[in-house]
């Protein structure tokens, strides 16, 4: 038996990016295909380290193409996907949903629909060579809403997505519910909160503040500052998803949150303590704190107040928890981030 080839999608966006090298160092018997569209948001830098790797193979095109995704799945024998490929910028979503409900909502299901062809030969018939096949979908916790003061979100949140994004996704995963419960298909989904570290774009809030501040720039924080978010170091989430992919029941739900709820005041203060520590405002933009660059901005349309998650059931039962915490994570990621921008 040859190398096992599963199909991972959008691995040149941030989380694919961190996934597939430590994926690859973790199993080499496995191949991975990695299909992405390379738009504003997908970056083959990301991947400089695996792109000699005989384990790994890259295709360019997109998820919504289906006689492209069932070639990779005959070309390469596909026995087992993790689909990472989305539109996610929110404040994308709200000037042009389009896009998002045509990638996320249609091109999941172009994935689980070639897949339940290719590995099953009827409602829950799993082909003799294709038995143990898995359809792993990485979803948000965006699609559970917003929270007040307390509470976590969990497994049995219902859905209440308020953004083109997430309901975008809430849309996505719906398709998967149904290939597990229609046809039998070997599904699981994690959803995430928001990630942070290494290779995320350079839009997103993190990166943006870091940016900022070092060129000098105001640092944009919308309305009040006070949304609370709940924040996973990158690796962390990708160990859970390998847990998960390998261990996780059949049809089940795990949600994976770090624990770490701050708010983005917080986040953008202490940001900026550690840049005054290790490349002093004084000297490189003339001022006493970079603290003093930051301003608010009109907050976002819809913005939702409050996400966090509880991730007790993929600590208990598959045994997962982060090695990070938000005050190791976010040293690890201004580090990176200061050799990347060559401070």
């Amino acid at each position: 038996m040859g190398k096992k080839s599963i199909l991972v999608t959008g691995c040149a966006g941030f989380i694919g990016s961190n996934f597939v090298p430590y994926f690859l160092e973790k199993y080499p018997e496995y191949h991975v295909v990695n299909l992405d569209l390379l738009t504003y948001a997908g970056n083959l830098e990301n991947l400089q380290e695996v792109e000699k790797n005989p384990n790994y193979s890259f295709v360019k095109g997109n998820i919504c193409n289906r006689e492209l995704v069932e070639y990779i799945f005959d070309e390469f024998d596909i026995r087992g996907v993790i689909h990472f490929a989305a539109e996610s910028h929110v404040d994308n979503s709200i000037k042009n949903p389009g896009i998002f409900v045509e990638t996320n909502v249609n091109g999941t299901f172009t994935l689980l629909d070639v897949a339940y062809k290719k590995w099953m030969q009827k409602p829950f018939a799993y082909k003799d060579d294709y038995k143990g096949c898995r359809f792993h979908h990485i979803s948000t916790d965006e699609v559970y809403g917003t929270l007040g003061e307390s509470g976590l979100f969990t497994e049995e949140t219902p859905y209440a997505p308020n953004s083109p994004y997430s309901a975008s996704k809430a849309s996505s995963d719906m398709i998967v519910r149904s290939y597990n419960e229609t046809y039998g298909m070997n599904t699981v989904i994690t959803n995430c909160s928001n990630n942070y570290g290494p290779k995320q774009h350079d839009e997103k809030l993190i990166p943006t503040i870091i940016r900022k501040a070092l060129a000098a720039e105001s640092i944009p924080i919308y309305g009040d500052g006070k949304n609370i978010r709940d924040w996973l170091y990158v690796l962390d989430h990708c160990k859970g998803i390998d847990l998960v992919y390998h261990t996780g029941k059949e049809s089940e739900v795990y949600n994976i949150g770090g624990r770490n709820e701050r708010t983005n005041l917080q986040i953008v203060d202490t940001i900026t303590s550690i840049l005054d520590e290790k490349v002093p405002a004084k000297e490189r933009i003339g001022k006493e704190s970079y603290k003093e660059l930051i301003t608010f901005v009109e907050d976002r349309a819809g913005h939702d107040r409050r996400y966090a998650i509880d991730a007790t059931k993929l600590e208990n039962e598959l045994g997962w928890k982060a090695d990070e915490n938000f005050d190791t994570g976010i040293v690890k990621t201004i580090d990176w981030y200061l050799k990347k921008f060559g401070v």
